[in-house]
């Protein structure tokens, strides 16, 4: 991977009154180039399977992990480069993912394979197969990702449903922790709904929070409830001194939505303004000239877009945004994914010392290159 993974390689957080992290899981801002080509979907017309009512609690956590660690992978990567004396090197790493589908369609994260130039799937039963890279579709805002590998009849997991877990109930993380095969953790729900700044741009939602031991390697793993069945997709972890036990998933509920347009288009759909952004801080103050120290600043606009469209240039901060405040980079950017395609939205800027209002039309993301 071309950055530090989230849980794979250890996500460091440090903790004050706010939550930062210093990797770079994704680009600061929405992509501000139109494609040539669109991505292949994996299976346009395939569906999540439905939700049955909530499986009966099995007896104990070794049957709920004898019903799913059939389904669960490890993921082993090879990245290209360049060290400190500007040579090119191969890097391996390992991540985690699980069955969605016995057609061989894996879910994942989206650091585990982001920038890999080979991805080697494991499973359970000691088959390995080479995924096309040219083919996995990623999501890098809610870091996941769909991996498909030629096989069939594999033993697929139950997608739970999220929304009915308690704080308190037990869970067991399954996955390639450190990279040396599938293990299984026991924890118990921490907290639920919890949003998390991972880094400028980024803001993973629907997370569920658990004690359960993860490891680097356990990143697209399974979070999986009693039941047996999948409630989560291990994440992020807090690795600092003084910190035990606290570790994310992205809830299904959450995560399901966007999986399934990974499969069946090749990426996600969302409301696109096409601008790039950054933090307004002392430091683009005095580059750009800034007369406001709050907002979100334009430091890129793609032809053509619905921004251009309105006006927006370089250098200017939006500072509200269909009739919502805005603070930073991640409130303009949710603001923007909360609105809806072809809908009109006012928005508020300075430009120097002078504030003005424009419209733009919210137009359908362009597929990434």
């Amino acid at each position: 991977m071309k950055r530090i993974l989230i849980s794979a390689l250890t996500f460091i957080l440090v903790l004050g009154l706010t939550l930062n992290i210093g990797c770079n899981l994704l680009p600061a801002s929405p992509t501000t180039s139109t494609p040539t080509s669109s991505p292949t979907p994996i299976g346009s017309t395939w569906t999540i399977p439905p939700s049955k009512n909530q499986s009966p609690v099995l007896p104990s956590i070794a049957d709920v992990v004898a019903k799913v660690k059939p389904s669960v992978v490890a993921i082993s990567t090879e990245l290209v480069i360049t060290d400190i004396f500007g040579r090119t090197v191969k890097q391996q790493a390992a991540g985690s993912g699980w069955i969605i589908d016995k057609s061989g369609i894996i879910v994942t994260n989206n650091h585990v394979v982001a920038g890999a130039k080979s991805v080697t799937v494991t499973l359970d039963d000691g088959r390995t197969f080479a995924a096309d890279v040219n083919t996995i579709a990623t999501d890098s805002l809610a870091d996941l990702a769909v991996v498909k590998i030629k096989a069939e009849n594999l033993p697929a997991a139950t997608v739970g449903d999220s929304s009915k877990l308690r704080v308190g109930d037990w869970v067991v993380a399954i996955g390639n922790s450190l990279g040396q095969g599938i293990r299984a953790t026991v924890g118990i729900i921490s907290q639920q709904s919890v949003s998390l700044d991972v880094e400028q741009g980024q803001t993973l939602y629907g997370l569920i929070e658990t004690d359960a031991a993860i490891n680097p390697g356990n990143s697209g793993g399974p979070l999986v409830s009693m039941a047996g069945e999948v409630v989560g997709i291990t994440s992020v972890k807090i690795a600092q001194v003084g910190v035990e036990g606290v570790g994310y998933a992205i809830s299904t509920n959450e995560a399901i939505p966007i999986i399934q347009q990974l499969i069946n288009a090749g990426y996600v759909i969302r409301p696109w303004l096409g601008v790039g952004l950054d933090s307004v801080n002392q430091y683009t103050i005095l580059v750009y000239g800034l007369s406001v120290n709050k907002g979100a600043l334009v430091v890129s606009v793609a032809s053509g877009s619905p921004a251009a469209l309105a006006g927006l240039k370089v250098g200017d901060v939006i500072t509200r945004f269909a009739g919502r405040d805005i603070t930073n980079v991640n409130e303009l950017i949710r603001a923007i994914h909360q609105g809806q395609i072809g809908q009109q939205i006012e928005i508020v800027y300075w430009r120097g010392q002078n504030q003005s209002t424009t419209s733009a039309t919210l137009v359908k993301s362009p597929a990434p290159r």
